[in-house]
């Protein structure tokens, strides 16, 4: 029987961390071949270190949550921060990706939400969007939070995927936190991935849990 894989769609390199960190480990361990393509390097984020060295330290700290979180395969694109949308076009990112999914076939993609108020955010969601109509893809595709912590106007009435991370939370935490070079938003939104995996968990019947919307 042919490996599931999974497919993450995200903007910077603790995204998938935040948002579904927990789901992430869970798939590892079910079997799954979990992917994660991500837009940008983050370099915006410390504006006073050259963006060589950003990139590097960068790249080393996802390698270490990577090998926690059992991520198969992470890729970087290298966009610029606030010009994905014409950088997109310039380097045809759309053939990229295109080409990742018809040879993975994955059976879900994950990315960011429409309500989520950060510009990248939204630009990975336009894009995830335009290419899964034009390639006709028959999988299912679902959006998590970051910045839109509990705002989900557009979302509130789609069906939801929830995801029993009771036995990952812990690494998902410990994912987060190989990401030393983000400390300012380690300790901004360690208060979140707490307080909503519990929430989520109480309201579903388990200790912890992550919830997705389906977009398509």
């Amino acid at each position: 029987m042919k490996q599931e894989s999974v497919l993450f769609l995200i903007a910077h390199n603790d995204d998938q961390l935040l948002g579904a960190g927990g789901t992430i480990a869970k798939y590892a361990k079910e079997g799954k071949k979990v992917i994660t393509i991500i837009f940008s390097f983050g370099e915006s984020s410390q504006p006073f270190i050259q963006d060589h060295h950003t990139r590097k330290v960068r790249v080393k700290e996802s390698k270490r949550a990577q090998k926690i979180l059992g991520e198969e395969e992470l890729y970087y694109l290298g966009l610029t921060e606030t010009k994905f949308p014409e950088e997109i076009k310039q380097r045809d990112i759309h053939t990229k990706i295109k080409n990742i999914i018809k040879k993975n076939k994955p059976s879900k993609i994950f990315t960011h939400s429409m309500d989520d108020p950060h510009p990248d955010h939204r630009a990975v969601y336009n894009f995830v969007m335009n290419l899964v109509e034009k390639i006709n893809f028959k999988g299912n595709i679902y959006s998590f939070n970051i910045w839109n912590y509990f705002i989900n106007f557009r979302q509130r009435n789609q069906p939801k995927l929830v995801v029993d991370i009771s036995d990952t939370f812990k690494i998902k935490v410990e994912a987060f936190k190989k990401h030393k070079s983000q400390f300012n938003t380690i300790i901004m939104h360690m208060w979140y991935v707490y307080f909503q995996a519990f929430l989520q968990g109480l309201m579903h019947g388990v200790k912890c849990a992550e919830v997705f919307y389906k977009l398509k």
